[in-house]
């Protein structure tokens, strides 16, 4: 839609229907890089912004392929927009805690085939290569 105001209630509306609005999450994400403007040069853009942050946030696996859209708003002008990419970053980031958690239970009580070590094994590279990525994008602004 050409209005701001209706691209921003959309994706708090999907942001407000779990499962039932993963097919439309590619939509929701192209709203991450809305920038429009009213017809005073005033940016209107940053409603939808964070409410595409907001949106991508209360899902789980299904926003996945979104967040590194929302990572690169961690860095946008606006502080709102930057808070919501944090808040929704920050779920995603405590419902892997609640995943490693369960793994490391059950490697404390019943792992046989080493699943939840493996898990564990996998999760901890893909921190490792986030952190190494991170170290590098802060390195090359510093210069």
């Amino acid at each position: 839609d050409e209005d701001a105001g209706v691209r921003e209630a959309a994706c708090k509306a999907l942001g407000k229907h779990g499962e039932a609005a993963a097919p439309h999450l590619a939509a929701v994400a192209k709203c991450l890089s809305d920038r429009q403007t009213d017809s005073d040069g005033k940016e209107v853009g940053r409603h939808v912004r964070a409410a595409a942050c907001e949106a991508l946030g209360k899902h789980g696996e299904a926003a996945e392929p979104h967040l590194g859209g929302v990572a690169k708003l961690l860095q946008d002008s606006n502080t709102d927009v930057r808070q919501a990419a944090y808040q929704a970053l920050k779920s995603h980031i405590e419902a892997r805690g609640q995943v490693v958690a369960a793994a490391v239970e059950a490697i404390g009580t019943y792992d046989p085939d080493g699943s939840a070590r493996k898990l564990l094994h996998d999760i901890g590279q893909a921190s490792d290569a986030a952190a190494h990525s991170a170290g590098a994008t802060g390195a090359a602004l510093n210069t």
